[in-house]
């Protein structure tokens, strides 16, 4: 009975999946055209099997799961489908196969013990019977196949306990098979291996496995970074993403994808800050409008305030507000945490800047705030609508050196941001001038030629106004030569060195913390030890950290001036964000608590008296927490106080040709 049933089952089942990975990839065809390029799929062994590694690594214990549980059913159905399916009965092949599901078995109660009382993160609903059906297929298939190793009599293939061994197969087939291309949990694994594939960022899968650049904690993914938003064609008649069918397909294969394990809820600082986004509901809001219905269904932690089944969607009806509120959009800071995080390597970032293009250009409805500082970006050049040439009024006294005024060029042209409008800033700029001096670094600025990077018009969606901004910059430094910019704002050291080169705008750019350790290691700085040794933990910028993967550098430094260092559990990838970043203190979308005060809690714990951070927009939520609180200080600040000065003749705004040989560009 079960040599006839079994081979029915097992060719229904890949049938019927088959017709169901076809509507599948229908669907996620519904999005914007690009060319399929079927050779990647011979990448997809070595992305899942290898370059995944540094990101599921992070759960030890469910990395083993997963590895016993899918590699156990991807072994036991491939052997089934030879032994049972065509009939090629072996006793090796027979060993192998119970091998594979004793494997699978094993797994599969690891993930049933989980469910028993799953954590808060994780999706409930069909997952919790995902697990039941692991162990139903891993149990059933183990013992149809005794009889091939001669441990069980031949006899077990007839009577009532085939029937029910026979059931336990199709139910687990029903789930792992039919369920891929059908929408069950284990869509996941069909989508996600294609993802893997097909995936619109193929350079996050480059040298992923070199040596962690220090050994600060959670210090394990070093390989290239693709971070920098893709440029939006302004002039296509729709900009941004306004319906589901607006994403790139490539994008919607991503969102199928999504496994629900909540590790992006975990981290979004927004949604520990009860701001009405949750990562990973927005990723299956994402779905249920590609695929279309209600949210009714969706079995996880829902947006904080928004009650889950209010929302419906479809691929062609738009996203806001039927589907998805303005305010979920709105409280991404976009610190890219959710995407350190993924297993799946979604991309939640890019998928709510395309959305915000659509709500800032085509309806014109940015946060008000945020539409305040595009307003001032487009009249003045800089989102406080200050006039341009007061950028310098701060430096007076300093006498720093004009680019304009170096016609045979400068080694470093400092890039001053948007900071140097700002009093508390303009602290953090002196102190570098200092160092630079101390340094003997040729140096020189821009002046009132600075324009603003566009960084926080390209976050809020104005991709119209941030093309202008980095033309015009681009422009001004075409004029000029210089062989590197040193700034200390991670935005715009990310937008200059990641983001203007889709326009044309190739440079070596070099944050103020990693050009200061450079100064360091070439013996150029000097500093004296401090006469009271203090307690100092330093807060990783999303800009600097995960977005350009620098977290050695500033602990370099720090380890020059010889303080008291004490790292925070949320450290390195890890940080948590201070609440600065997107536009979102812009667009001030209330919630239970405020981002800046909940990091202040992690620095607490240290038991820190100084927080050394290395942003000016960290710096600004850092030193909005209300005090007693520890005192904020830029590596910058902290360097020049700490400083042996020069003699005069090495004090001079300009350096030798052989000093400046001695920093690498």
């Amino acid at each position: 009975m079960l040599q006839t049933l079994l081979p029915i089952l097992i060719f229904a089942a890949l049938a019927v999946g088959a017709v169901g990975a076809a509507r599948r990839i229908r669907l996620w065809r519904r999005g914007q055209r690009s060319p399929m390029g079927w050779h990647r799929l011979v990448r997809m062994p070595k992305r899942y099997l290898n370059d995944l590694h540094h990101i599921v690594a992070r759960d030890k214990a469910m990395a083993h799961t997963h590895v016993a549980t899918a590699g156990g059913f991807v072994a036991a159905m491939a052997l089934a489908l030879v032994v049972h399916g065509f009939g090629w009965r072996n006793p090796i092949l027979g060993g192998l196969l119970l091998l594979a599901s004793l494997g699978m078995f094993v797994g599969a109660l690891a993930v049933n013990r989980r469910r028993l009382d799953p954590p808060a993160k994780l999706s409930k609903g069909p997952w919790q019977r995902l697990s039941k059906s692991l162990l139903a297929y891993s149990v059933g298939m183990f013992l149809v196949s005794l009889p091939l190793v001669g441990v069980a009599p031949t006899t077990l293939g007839g009577g009532a306990l085939a029937l029910v061994l026979t059931l336990l197969v199709a139910w687990g087939l029903l789930e792992m098979i039919v369920g891929m291309g059908w929408g069950g949990p284990m869509k996941h694994a069909f989508a996600g291996s294609l993802h893997l594939a097909f995936h619109r960022r193929p350079e996050r899968f480059d040298d992923q496995h070199g040596e962690p650049q220090s050994k600060i904690p959670h210090d394990v993914h070093r390989g290239s970074r693709s971070t920098a938003l893709f440029p939006l064609d302004l002039a296509a008649p729709k900009l941004g993403v306004e319906k589901p069918s607006d994403f790139q397909w490539e994008q919607l294969l991503g969102f199928d994808a999504c496994v629900q394990c909540g590790r992006c809820q975990a981290v979004c600082p927004a949604y520990a800050a009860g701001q009405p986004l949750n990562p990973k509901k927005l990723i299956q809001d994402m779905v249920v409008g590609m695929v279309g219905g209600s949210d009714a269904r969706y079995a996880g932690s829902a947006y904080p305030g928004i009650e889950v089944g209010k929302h419906r969607g479809a691929p062609a009806e738009p996203i806001v507000p039927q589907l998805v509120e303005a305010e979920t959009l709105w409280a991404c800071t976009t610190c890219r945490a959710c995407v350190e995080e993924c297993p799946m390597m979604i991309e939640h970032v890019d998928a709510i800047v395309d959305m915000r293009r659509f709500v800032t250009l085509e309806r014109g409805e940015t946060p008000e705030k945020g539409a305040a500082a595009i307003d001032n970006l487009i009249a003045t050049d800089n989102p406080g609508g200050l006039d341009n040439a007061s950028r310098l009024d701060w430096a007076a006294d300093l006498d720093i050196p004009r680019i304009q005024d170096r016609p045979e060029g400068v080694d470093v042209l400092l890039w001053l941001g948007d900071g140097a409008f700002d009093m508390r800033n303009q602290r953090t700029l002196r102190s570098l001038v200092k160092i630079l001096r101390a340094g003997g670094v040729d140096f020189a600025v821009l002046g009132d030629e600075e324009r603003d990077s566009g960084d926080v018009a390209r976050r809020l969606g104005d991709e119209a106004t941030f093309q202008r901004l980095a033309e015009r910059n681009i422009a001004t430094l075409s004029r000029y030569r210089f062989q590197r910019i040193v700034t200390a704002d991670p935005h715009s050291f990310h937008v200059l060195g990641r983001e203007y080169g889709a326009f044309g705008g190739h440079y070596t750019v070099r944050h103020h913390s990693t050009f200061i350790a450079e100064l360091f290691d070439a013996g150029r700085l000097h500093v004296k030890a401090a006469e009271q040794r203090e307690t100092v933990t330093y807060h990783d910028p999303c800009y600097l950290g995960r977005y350009n993967g620098e977290f050695a550098a500033p602990r370099q430094v720090l380890a020059a001036l010889g303080v008291e260092f004490a790292e925070m559990e949320r450290s390195g990838y890890r940080s948590r964000c201070c609440g600065g970043g997107g536009g979102a203190a812009l667009s001030d979308v209330p919630g239970k608590a405020r981002i800046p005060d909940m990091r202040m809690e992690d620095v607490r714990e240290t038991g820190a008296s100084t927080v050394a951070v290395a942003c000016p927009q960290c710096t600004a939520m850092l030193e909005g927490v209300v005090e007693p609180r520890p005192q904020i200080k830029d590596l910058a600040e902290m360097v020049a106080e700490a400083l042996i000065e020069p003699a005069s003749d090495t004090a001079s705004p300009t350096a030798t040709a052989d000093t400046r040989e001695e920093i690498p560009a």
